[in-house]
């Protein structure tokens, strides 16, 4: 296993990329990097700050006879997402990742690799570092929290940014041009749910466990339709109590908002009589979701396994509603774009999905680029488990950015790509939410484009990026930089 990055081209950019690997830095928990980021910036003179909401700053002169170019702010984010397989033993607030080179791709062992967005990170800090370049006045944003609602953007103040392009190195397939994304919206639900005692006698306790799954970025795996985790578990329990007894002790699925859950668990206790009928049900529905998503999902994993017996579990009216209410609610692709085709217009995934022995919380996260559909998806999901009894709260709602296809960046960097590859990039929109839409509500004048190198299943273990794409999106990064207009 080839685990050396800094043998890789272009070496600047996977220096740092290298040294960030070795840093813990999943959202909430990014002192370290930003600590790294400042050290740099110091060691290079340049003058840097970290703000209140922890973005970090750094601002680069323009090289000789590049004074009057406009300037640029050069944007990624510095958190990553924590995800690992159910059998790899990792502390994300401690352990280094472990990536290496498998063929023409970088890769983690078992995690996340952080390609997203530290891919993006290491190539700004690339150019900081790089004197021999031919650039404008140069301002680089590192932001935080991006994975968890964007805190950093959100917290970005007036006046911070000078410049008159902004570029964000956080999208995630060479040869396209992101000039739109949607606007997000999170429903978090909640369940209080007295403990009652589980009965001492005729039941059996098993753990059920959805495993397998692809999982992904919720909003651009979202288009591929890939099997939820928590949906599949409550489907098979709403089946099974459509005629049969069942006991609800605990339930833990799925992880971050952001990510089509993989996995998920219940304890549950069904009736002694019934429990090996309750095992042939579970083997059954496990053959019909691998029908179901044939082509889509290859490693679907259903099983039930007696297990010890609880002593408490949810009280029975709650679970009886929850059950009901995650059948009924919502998930995955709603809608596809009338003006765009390939790009969904409106999304939800359903997150998270998890009891602490006094209430069961659950999470979605929509998206959409028309702002009043998200609203009233938002009212369809609230108005779900509010019949239940749940109690629902709608927030961390942004707008989506708008493309302008008239964009003096926009032809500037088509031209680049033009004249670098001899073909024209793709003009995009994307479904996830990129700080873009953010920032440009605080800076309405900024002039935006999106790009980067070919990142595949990011949010989930299986992350990659490809390395030839880095060196691609680096030299077309440069060769924007210095051929970006007069102010």
């Amino acid at each position: 296993m080839n685990t050396d990055l800094t043998a890789l081209k272009p070496a600047l950019v996977w220096k740092h990329f290298a040294a960030m690997t070795q840093i813990p830095r999943p959202s909430f928990h990014e002192e370290k990097i930003r600590r790294y980021v400042l050290d740099v910036a110091r060691s290079l003179g340049l003058e840097c700050r970290e703000d209140a909401a922890h973005n970090v700053y750094v601002r680069k002169p323009a090289s000789k006879g590049m004074e009057n170019r406009a300037g640029v702010i050069l944007q990624a984010h510095l958190d990553m997402v924590p995800q690992k397989n159910n059998d790899k033993k990792f502390d994300f607030l401690k352990d280094p990742i472990r990536a290496y080179v498998d063929g023409d791709w970088v890769t983690a062992d078992g995690t996340t690799l952080g390609a997203d967005n530290g891919i993006g990170a290491a190539a700004i800090l690339a150019v900081l570092e790089d004197d021999t370049l031919e650039h404008g006045p140069l301002e680089a944003l590192f932001t935080a929290t991006e994975e968890t609602g964007m805190a950093g953007a959100f917290g970005l103040k007036k006046g911070l940014l000078k410049g008159d392009i902004l570029l964000n190195l956080d999208s995630e397939t060479e040869g396209e041009l992101y000039v739109g994304c949607a606007g997000g919206l999170d429903a978090n639900i909640r369940f209080r749910s007295v403990p009652e005692p589980t009965p001492a006698r005729n039941y059996t306790a098993a753990t059920v466990a959805v495993k397998g799954l692809k999982g992904g970025h919720s909003g651009i795996q979202i288009v591929c339709q890939r099997a939820n985790a928590n949906k599949l578990l409550f489907r098979l329990l709403r089946r099974w109590t459509a005629a049969h007894d069942l006991l609800l002790c605990s339930v833990d699925g799925g992880g971050l908002r952001n990510a089509i859950p993989r996995e998920a668990t219940a304890t549950v206790l069904v009736r002694s009589k019934e429990f090996e009928a309750f095992r042939k049900e579970v083997r059954a529905f496990e053959k019909l979701m691998r029908a179901e998503f044939a082509g889509v999902e290859e490693g679907i994993s259903i099983k039930a396994e007696a297990c010890e017996r609880p002593a408490e579990m949810i009280s029975r009216e709650v679970q009886d509603k929850l059950i009901r209410a995650v059948a009924a609610c919502p998930d995955g692709l709603q809608r596809m774009s009338p003006a765009m085709p390939g790009l969904v217009q409106t999304s939800t995934n359903l997150a998270r999905v998890v009891s602490d022995g006094r209430s069961v919380q659950l999470q979605c996260l929509l998206r959409s680029s028309v702002n009043s559909e998200k609203e009233a998806l938002g009212d369809a999901i609230a108005a779900v488990f509010e019949l239940a009894g749940a109690k629902v709260e709608l927030t961390g709602s942004y707008d989506g950015w708008n493309p302008d296809m008239d964009s003096p960046i926009l032809k500037a960097m088509t031209a680049s790509y033009e004249a670098l590859y001899g073909s024209r990039p793709a003009v995009m929109a994307i479904h996830a939410g990129l700080e873009c839409g953010v920032i440009g509500g605080t800076y309405p004048k900024l002039d935006m484009i999106s790009f980067g190198p070919t990142i595949c299943y990011p949010h989930s273990p299986d992350e990659r990026v490809e390395i030839a794409s880095v060196g691609k999106f680096y030299e077309f990064l440069l060769h924007t930089l210095k051929h970006i207009p007069v102010r």
